[in-house]
C-alpha cells in the first residue's frame, strides 16, 4: 500500500489546482519501461502502477541558460514511480520503494535526505486497495480479496505526499544526456484512518492546500517541522466504495474502474463505515 491510483485530471485542471508555475512534462525524460506507457505518460489514467512515469508537482531552483541556477519555482513533472536512491548501484531497486513510511522516513537512509528537502505532491483522484474478506474464500482457499478504491468524500483535490530522487546513470557519460538522469518519487504512507482500517492498515499521506507551500519548501529542512507535516492525521476526509475486479490488472484502464459494484455481487466484503459483512 499503496500500490495503484487513479490520476484522471487534465494537465490545466492541475496546474490550476496546485498553483503550477512551470509544467515541464513535455520535456525528454527516462523511463525504465521496455515498452511505451498505456495510457500515455502526462495522460489521464485511471491505474497508475509502479515504475509508470507518473506527474508529480516540486519546488526546486529553474536552471538558467548560462548553468546558473535561478529562483525555486514550483514545476510539473513527469518521474517513475518507485524512489532510486541517488547512490543506488542501479534502478532496479525502485520497484521495491514505491511507499515510504512516515514514522521512519527521516530515519531511513534510502529516505532521509528526500524527506528532509526533495518533497512532491502527487496529484490523484483516489487510490485502490484491497481489502482481505474475514469469511470467504478465493478458488485457492485464501481469503478473498476485493478492491476498493479511497477517495476524498467532498470531491476536493486529492494531493499524496511524496519524496523524489535523482539517479545518475554512471554508463552515460554526456550530463546533458536525458538518459543520464532517471527521476523517481515514493508515495509517503501513515495509518489508515478509523473505518479506512476495515480495507487495509495503511493508506497514503494526503495534503491540504494550507500545507503545501511547506511541504514543498525545499529550504525547509529542520527535522521537527518535517516530522509535524509527517505526523498530520485529518481523519473523516475519505470515502470509499467497492470496485470491479479489472483492476487488479495493471493492464486494465478507463473510467469504468473507479465505479462502485452493486451490492448485489459483493461476497465476504466489510462495510468500511458500519463493520457490517456484505454478501457474507
Amino acid at each position: 500500500m499503496c500500490g495503484r491510483y487513479a490520476a484522471s485530471a487534465e494537465m490545466e485542471e492541475i496546474v490550476a489546482a496546485l498553483q503550477v508555475e512551470l509544467d515541464r512534462t513535455a520535456e525528454p525524460s527516462r523511463s525504465v519501461l521496455k515498452n511505451p506507457q498505456q495510457p500515455p505518460p502526462g495522460t489521464p489514467d485511471w491505474n497508475v502502477a509502479p515504475t509508470k512515469q507518473a506527474r508529480v508537482v516540486l519546488t526546486r531552483a529553474v536552471r538558467e541558460e548560462d548553468g546558473t541556477k535561478g529562483e525555486p519555482a514550483r514545476q510539473l513533472r513527469l518521474m517513475t514511480w518507485g524512489l532510486v536512491p541517488s547512490w543506488s548501484k542501479d534502478p532496479s531497486v525502485g520497484i521495491r520503494m514505491i511507499n515510504a513510511r512516515a514514522e521512519t522516513a527521516l530515519e531511513k537512509s534510502a529516505y532521509a535526505k528526500a524527506a528532509t528537502s526533495r518533497r512532491c505532491l502527487v496529484p490523484a483522484d483516489g487510490w485502490y486497495e484491497w481489502q482481505r474478506s474475514p469469511v470467504a474464500l478465493d478458488a485457492k482457499g485464501k481469503p478473498r480479496k476485493q478492491p476498493f478504491y479511497i477517495h476524498r468524500g467532498d470531491d476536493a483535490p486529492l494531493t499524496l505526499a511524496g519524496l523524489y530522487e535523482f539517479w545518475r546513470d554512471p554508463g552515460v557519460a554526456d550530463p546533458d544526456d536525458p538518459a543520464a538522469w532517471l527521476t523517481t518519487f515514493a508515495v509517503v504512507t501513515t495509518a489508515a484512518d478509523p473505518g479506512m482500517d476495515r480495507i487495509h492498515d495503511r493508506q497514503p499521506l494526503v495534503l491540504d492546500p494550507d500545507v503545501w507551500d511547506d511541504w514543498l519548501d525545499p529550504h525547509l529542512t529542520d527535522p521537527g517541522h518535517v516530522q509535524e507535516m509527517l505526523d498530520i492525521s485529518l481523519p473523516g476526509r475519505l470515502a470509499a466504495h467497492p470496485v470491479s475486479t479489472a483492476v487488479n490488472g495493471s493492464a486494465g484502464n478507463g473510467p469504468g474502474l473507479v465505479e462502485p459494484v452493486p451490492t448485489a455481487q459483493l461476497v465476504g466484503v466489510v462495510d468500511p463505515e458500519t463493520g457490517e459483512v456484505i454478501g457474507g
